[in-house]
Order: structure tokens, then sequence, then C-alpha cells
């Protein structure tokens, strides 16, 4: 009778795309879900970008994150230790975490390396629910969100490209590919 975190980021970017090494983490979304698939509890906080601290248009555009919205926000090793002292109030009944695709745990490792950061979710086993997904509906290649949602026969709820709403619509497609029911 475990949960699940579903995580995802937004981080700096501009058009064409940036190397993971450039980008920074702007805004981070948790979805905790029960056995039944349905959210527990959740966490979402805007971060402050050190290196590049002004967005690009592209980015903003985007995310809907305002350069007010990062102006006024904590820089990562504060927002972690919030997201850390959230955390370890579920951690005894975490089975997982998730994300789609591997870019997010990527760089949260990347992140924590950089800032010296420790985190409960590096003890704690990673499901690439992108590829997860790819297998339980065999499908020739990989998908984004959006079109697995579709094949799922879902609609995206939300704003796209904020963390919050993209790993809620992310852990709706969990019970899909794992047997969360007992």
């Amino acid at each position: 009778m475990g949960h699940w975190l579903v995580i995802d980021l937004e981080a700096t970017t501009d058009e064409g795309g940036w190397a993971m090494e450039e980008m920074e983490i702007i805004e981070i979304g948790a979805s905790l879900v029960g056995v039944d698939g349905h959210e527990r509890d959740h966490f979402q906080r805007i971060v402050k970008p050190q290196r590049r601290p002004c967005l690009t248009d592209f980015c903003r555009e985007l995310t809907h994150i305002s350069q007010a919205d990062v102006d006024g926000a904590a820089p990562l090793p504060q927002v972690w230790a919030q997201f850390e002292r959230w955390l370890m109030q579920h951690a005894s009944r975490l089975v997982g975490w998730s994300s789609w695709g591997d870019y997010d745990r990527r760089q949260l490792e990347q992140e924590w390396r950089q800032h010296h950061l420790h985190s409960l979710l590096a003890d704690v086993p990673h499901l690439n629910l992108k590829q997860a997904f790819v297998k339980a509906r065999q499908l020739q290649r990989p998908v984004g969100l959006h079109s697995a949602l579709q094949l799922a026969g879902m609609q995206f709820q939300g704003q796209q490209h904020r963390a919050l709403e993209d790993a809620r619509n992310t852990a709706r497609l969990l019970p899909l590919v794992l047997p969360l029911k007992d």
C-alpha cells in the first residue's frame, strides 16, 4: 500500500533548446499518488535561477512563468530543503518516483551535484514512465505526454508546461503501466 511520486520540472531554455548543462530548474511540481491512482498530496514551487536569472522570451511564453515569478522565488537550495521536508512526511510509504522521460531525473541529479544537495529520492527507484508506457502499449517509439494521454482516451487537464499540471497529468498514466491496486 505504497505511494508513487510523479515529478515534473520546468527549466530555463530558449528556442531550439539548450544543453542540459546550461539549463536551470525554474519550477518543481510533484504529485503523490496513492495505490488507487488518486493524488494524495502535491508540491509546487517556482525556483529562482542563479546563472541566467533573466528568462528568455521563449521560456516565459512556453511556461507562462513570468520574470517577476522567478525574481520573487527562492534559489534551488532553499526550495529543495522545502521539498525534502514535504517529502519526509511521505517517505515511509514511498515505493518509487517517476517522470515522463529521463530528463527530469537527469536534471535533478545534475543540480544536486552542482548545489551539493542530498535527496531522499537518490535512494528511491525511478521509473521512466514514457518508456514504461511505450512498452505497455507496445508502441514503435516514445510519444509526448499529450499524445500518450490521447492514446489512453484522456485529455490534458490544465496548463501545459507548468510543472504541477504536467506532473498531475503524468500521474494519470501511472495506473496504466503499474499494478497500483492490490
